[in-house]
């Protein structure tokens, strides 16, 4: 089984190319960068893919309202360039409040857009002139002044309701699920997979700690902020077990911010979306999730402590050989 680790937006750029050293010594299957409002993706990429050597670089995700998909796709092509054709495309909407609030740009019609976007950004990637009309984008002669490393550079779609599930599977070569509880995830990738084969993803909040207490305490502050500021994973976790739940932590949020919102997440639901506690539990809770069906667990880097010192942790516990 491959794993994956995200060096996440809790780290400084130089710490995600410290961590990305380390990485590079390991038999871990693909380094992973978010993009939020923060690091940018491709220049991240880059770097990372200069410090790494056979590890993949993803881009976990690059959302698709503040770059116009001929963009992506010139991005894509250099780093998978740089790389030595490495690159997997992580595509995502984002969210409205990212979008509008922060990128000044219209939330709209993503399942649409998405689909254009992959369109357009694998016929560019096949080097022959472009000529596109669509709902959204209309491309008029546009050709690469570059040849690109791969022709088809692997695009998988960050996905959570259904309609983009299923574009992921009809479109994408593969999917990237995030805060997906396991008996739901397990039950789509089934029914999912039985129609079509892609490689599915799931990147996982982790935190590792000796304190067991310690790495639950940092995993539901983190849970709880993403259900908070995130509508979308607020009402898909509400509509699969967990409504009492995230009405709670959304009312405290309202109340006094993240001061003590993260109390009100549960233990079940910690268990159901989470990696968090020793290096032993983590090991355990980190087979539930590929038991549910996924090729690809990403281990999504929260620091418990001293960020060095709590990922020399996260590598010896899921890394090192045994």
């Amino acid at each position: 089984m491959h794993i994956g680790c995200s060096l996440g937006s809790l780290l400084s750029v130089n710490q995600v190319i410290a961590c990305s050293k380390i990485l590079s010594s390991t038999n871990i299957h693909s380094i992973w960068i978010p993009e939020t409002w923060g690091m940018e993706n491709f220049s991240m990429l880059s770097v990372v893919s200069g410090k790494s050597t056979t590890q993949k670089i993803g881009s976990s995700i690059i959302n698709i309202y503040s770059r116009s998909p001929s963009t992506i796709a010139m991005g894509a092509m250099t780093v998978d360039t740089l790389s030595n054709g490495r690159l997997i495309l992580g595509l995502g909407t984002s969210s409205l409040p990212i979008v509008e609030d922060f990128h000044g740009a219209i939330f709209e019609k993503p399942v649409q857009r998405m689909k254009e976007y992959v369109e357009i950004i694998r016929l560019i990637l096949s080097g022959k002139p472009i000529n596109y009309s669509g709902e959204i984008y209309n491309l008029k002669n546009f050709t690469s002044l570059i040849k690109p490393f791969r022709e088809n550079i692997p695009i998988y779609l960050a996905a959570i309701n259904q309609k983009m599930v299923d574009l992921a599977w009809s479109t994408g070569d593969g999917v990237i699920f995030y805060l997906r509880p396991l008996n739901e995830m397990k039950q789509t990738i089934t029914k999912m997979q039985s129609k079509k084969k892609i490689d599915v993803t799931c990147q996982i909040i982790t935190c590792i700690a000796e304190d067991s207490d310690n790495a639950i305490k940092r995993a539901k502050k983190t849970l709880a902020f993403y259900i908070s500021v995130g509508k979308i994973y607020r009402e898909f976790l509400a509509k699969n077990g967990f409504k009492n739940e995230t009405d709670n932590i959304f009312d405290e949020f309202k109340k006094s911010g993240f001061k003590s919102n993260h109390e009100c997440v549960t233990d079940s639901m910690l268990q159901s979306l989470c990696i968090a506690g020793t290096p032993e539990e983590s090991q355990k809770k980190l087979q539930n999730f590929i038991d549910s069906g996924i090729n690809l667990p990403i281990i999504q880097f929260n620091p418990v402590g001293d960020t060095m010192e709590s990922f020399m942790l996260l590598k010896k516990t899921f890394l090192d050989e045994k």
